[in-house]
C-alpha cells in the first residue's frame, strides 16, 4: 500500500471492516506508511499502541491514532487547518 498523508488517513481506514481488533488492524494496517510533519511512522505499529481492544468506526480508529500520535508530528505549533 502506498504511503499516506495524515490528512488523507481517512481513505485508508475506511477501508477496513469494522468493527475491528486493535490487533487486526495494526496487522492489516502494516504495510502502511505515514506521512507526518516530523517524518514517517508505521500506521500498524501505531494502531498498536492503541489502549482500546477494537474500533467500532473510521472515526473511532482515527480518534485513537490522535491520541498515540506525538503532538510534533501533526505539524508546526499554533499551525491548523482550515484557517488562513
Amino acid at each position: 500500500m502506498p504511503d499516506v498523508k495524515l490528512s488523507r488517513i481517512d481513505s485508508v481506514l475506511e477501508n477496513l471492516e469494522y468493527p475491528i481488533t486493535t490487533d487486526r488492524a495494526a496487522s492489516e494496517l502494516a504495510d502502511v506508511t505515514l506521512l507526518l510533519a516530523d517524518g514517517q511512522r508505521n500506521l500498524g505499529d501505531l494502531v498498536a499502541k492503541s489502549d482500546s481492544d477494537r474500533f467500532e468506526s473510521t472515526e473511532d480508529l482515527q480518534s485513537e491514532l490522535n491520541n498515540v500520535l506525538p503532538r510534533e508530528a501533526v505539524g508546526e505549533p499554533y499551525q491548523s487547518e482550515g484557517e488562513g
